[in-house]
């Protein structure tokens, strides 16, 4: 696996992520052995960006990541985030909270569920709209200062936002979903701030939340309990018009002799040096598919023709329901 510098700020990590959410949530039944030994082929396979959030559970994620990784802790970059808000019984509360007194609570039970002394990178996992942007982004200074936090995220923030927190104290990395089927980033002003600021770019859900693997033909194909059930892309008519961008991916995809998923992360790679792609899996068959994205070198033609199958604004419907949506910044 190679490895790309994430930000101006020392951070150096694998050009390929794990993103552990699904372990955990969101995407149908669990096998928490599976997804520990996932977790080490992984980093067998010279992963290094691992990636877990307290709400994704919530905390459940947090806890099997640190069984998974305990003893084989060095040379890992481990990344949480916090600010959804969970209230003391453990459940949410529907709010985004970024106060200085809820991070520092948070940054606390999150190393204590990992089982490690500190966090490689810590994200503002949502931009709290009650809580100036310098609050939260002083707070999350105070963390690096104090030793339990190596490097600061944003998550899902706007371009003004990422200004402004970086003012305060300097930013390593910001992600946001980034995928042929959805490129905002390219057109809203953040990933050319990114760039002028020195700050790296984390994309999750490279794969379109599975949609652009070219597995997903009908709705019928996800399991019963499976957030995409509700997401607006995998609606209706919203479903048959992304299908038919997949359709073309997949066809791309054989001409080259390569899965469409490789040719997804392969395209977002290609996007720049300063740019990790963290896919997410619970799987050790569909890891080895992700990792070896990193072998395939697209072409100009390559990268054409998939600027003209997937342009800038392709993916009918949202990328969340209407209430997760409110909680992105601009």
């Amino acid at each position: 696996m190679k490895l790309r510098k994430l930000g101006s700020q020392g951070l150096t990590v694998s050009e390929q992520g794990l993103g552990c959410m699904g372990m955990s949530v969101a995407y149908g039944p669990t096998d928490d052995a599976e997804s520990i030994r996932t977790v080490h082929r992984a980093i067998d396979l010279g992963v290094t960006l691992l990636d877990t959030a307290d709400m994704y559970g919530p905390y459940t994620n947090e806890r099997l990541l640190g069984r998974a990784v305990k003893g084989r802790r060095d040379g890992l970059v481990i990344a949480s985030k916090a600010g959804n808000e969970i209230a003391d019984d453990g459940t949410f509360t529907g709010r985004v909270n970024g106060r200085p007194d809820y991070l520092r609570k948070s940054v606390d039970g999150t190393l204590r569920r990992l089982g490690v002394d500190h966090l490689d990178l810590y994200y503002l996992h949502r931009v709290d709209p009650a809580t100036p942007i310098e609050e939260s982004a002083g707070a999350l200074g105070e963390l690096v200062a104090a030793g339990k936090v190596r490097h600061l995220g944003l998550s899902e923030a706007s371009a003004a936002t990422i200004r402004r927190a970086h003012a305060v104290h300097p930013f390593t990395a910001v992600q946001t979903e980034y995928s042929l089927f959805t490129r905002e980033v390219e057109t809203n002003g953040v990933l050319a701030s990114l760039r002028e600021l020195g700050i790296g770019f984390v994309a999750y859900s490279p794969l379109g939340r599975g949609f652009l693997s070219g597995r997903i033909t009908s709705v019928d194909d996800l399991p019963e309990v499976d957030f995409r059930r509700i997401a607006p892309r995998f609606q209706g008519a919203n479903f048959d018009r992304n299908l038919e961008v997949v359709r073309a991916v997949v066809e791309l995809a054989a001409r080259k002799e390569v899965t469409p998923s490789q040719l997804a992360l392969a395209w977002v790679l290609a996007q720049g040096d300063d740019v990790v792609a963290l896919p997410g899996t619970k799987r050790r068959a569909y890891l080895e598919e992700n990792v070896a994205a990193s072998r395939l070198e697209l072409t100009a033609e390559d990268l054409k023709t998939l600027d003209e199958i997937a342009p800038p604004g392709v993916a009918a419907g949202d990328r969340y329901p209407a209430d997760a949506m409110a909680f992105l910044d601009g």
